[in-house]
């Protein structure tokens, strides 16, 4: 999938996942709170595949980043201080 600027909907689409607004802040309600010391493609949640993308779009310094940054930010806000507005 080549996106000139992806959207947080093109990402959840790319990792194979419902990619709906309410889907979007629903899997990131279910898994914010990772910890400051694991990267993100190291989180448990991810399959294979997915980590491994998240893993190649750093290494490539894609256009990817981006987005995977915010959502990084996003899933890594403790659930006792998250705002789902903050994105």
């Amino acid at each position: 999938m080549v996106v000139q600027h992806p959207s947080m909907q093109d990402l959840f689409m790319q990792l194979g996942l419902d990619s709906s607004e309410e889907k979007i802040e629903e899997f990131i309600a279910k898994h914010r709170g990772v910890h400051d010391s694991r990267h993100l493609e190291d989180a448990p949640f991810w399959n294979e595949a997915q980590a491994e993308f998240i893993q190649n779009a750093y290494v490539a310094d894609a256009e990817w980043v981006v987005v995977i940054d915010k959502l990084n930010v996003r899933l890594h806000q403790d659930k006792e201080n998250y705002d789902s507005r903050a994105s």
